[in-house]
């Protein structure tokens, strides 16, 4: 199931579309909250909060305007988005995820199985790609992303847990629940233009 799931790409037309809800949503509490209100500006982070918190995700594959083959990782709460569109960096042999509305961030991923067969993505250091800027972030700034996605056999649901932490304040942000999910014939219905960046940048 999670083949399929992150399978979905420009071969094999796919894209995969979940609905869930997630058990709980949190963060530090004031705190972050000056952090978390700059990200909601362009559909970065969550400041939802709460527990049985319904959510959507949509992974639509396409090729950008660089010719890259892309697929988005675009996450819907009740009242945030957080938006992202993930690329192969041959050079790298790394996947890249872009950040926001305008891909100003971008974060190399490290990407492992954990003992249940499960998916286990880490965040690297982010670089911010903002006008003439492209400079790599300090640690202070940012925060370091931990996602861990399986499919529980027993429920026919995918189970997700993310959390964020701060080099200095520790755990900032996180959430964990389940979702099912359909798939899409691109070619078909074609890629919204909603879940699409407004603008793409080519720099790594």
């Amino acid at each position: 199931m999670l083949r399929r799931r992150f399978g979905v790409g420009l071969d094999s037309g796919e894209a995969c579309v979940g609905r869930g809800v997630m058990s709980r949503v949190w963060n530090a509490g004031p705190a972050v909250r000056p952090f978390l209100a700059l990200g909601r500006r362009r559909n970065i982070l969550v400041s939802d909060t709460g527990h049985d918190v319904p959510f959507r995700i949509e992974n639509y594959p396409y090729a950008d305007s660089y010719g890259r083959e892309t697929v988005t990782f675009v996450r819907t709460f009740p009242r945030d988005r957080f938006d992202a569109t993930m690329v192969y960096d041959p050079a790298r042999g790394q996947v890249l995820d872009y950040l926001g509305t305008h891909q100003h961030i971008a974060v190399p991923l490290d990407l492992s199985v954990d003992e249940r067969g499960g998916l286990v993505i880490r965040s690297g250091p982010q670089r911010l790609l903002e006008g003439p800027l492209a400079v790599r972030l300090p640690a202070a700034a940012t925060g370091t992303a931990v996602v861990s996605e399986h499919f529980d056999e027993r429920t026919g649901r995918f189970r997700i847990a993310v959390t964020v932490c701060h080099p200095w304040l520790g755990r900032i942000f996180g959430y964990w629940g389940s979702f099912t999910v359909s798939y899409v014939n691109v070619a078909e219905h074609g890629v919204p233009a909603s879940v699409r960046p407004r603008r793409e940048e080519a720099r790594l």
